[in-house]
């Protein structure tokens, strides 16, 4: 790859609306769209729940940034990142079933040998996955934090943010 080229970035919102706490990728993609401008070559995509679909954006993307909830194993609320292929291993406990179809998209994608230079996950842990368009308070409460951290990669990845 020449490395004069600018780099094409996807933020990917993952989740299903439909189950609470676990659209928070799908809230936070939407947010990011609505107060801040990016560069043209970064793309803020709502992914919901489309798994393996996913796979064209991974082979023209250089960066790819997936916002979702995982199972960090701790409290609600808890928010982090995790980059590289420790993806894969965070998405081992399934929330849901679009984390099977995560996991597959991202086997795939290294099978393929379409695995973008960079990945990183900016994840919360969810409270409830019950029926609900809503999210919770807790989740609802730290929506801005993982926005934060998403945002703060971005420039990490030299992204102008406005």
């Amino acid at each position: 790859m020449n490395n004069n080229k600018e780099r094409k970035i996807a933020v990917l919102g993952l989740g299903n609306i439909l189950l609470s706490d676990e659209g928070v990728g799908v809230h936070a993609a939407n947010a990011l769209k609505s107060r801040f401008t990016f560069s043209p070559l970064v793309d803020i995509i709502d992914g919901g729940t489309m798994g393996l679909d996913l796979l064209p954006l991974f082979q023209e993307r250089d960066r790819i940034l997936i916002i979702d909830a995982v199972d960090f194993r701790k409290s609600p609320g808890h928010t982090g990142t995790v980059e590289g292929d420790a993806v894969s291993s965070v998405l081992n406990t399934k929330l849901s079933v679009h984390h099977i179809g995560l996991a597959d998209l991202l086997f795939t994608a290294k099978l393929t040998r379409e695995t973008p230079l960079e990945l990183c996950l900016v994840g919360i842990q969810p409270e409830s996955l019950d029926t609900g368009l809503d999210l919770t308070d807790c989740v609802q409460n730290k929506l801005s934090v993982i926005i934060d951290l998403a945002v703060r990669k971005l420039k990490e990845w030299n992204v102008a943010v406005s």
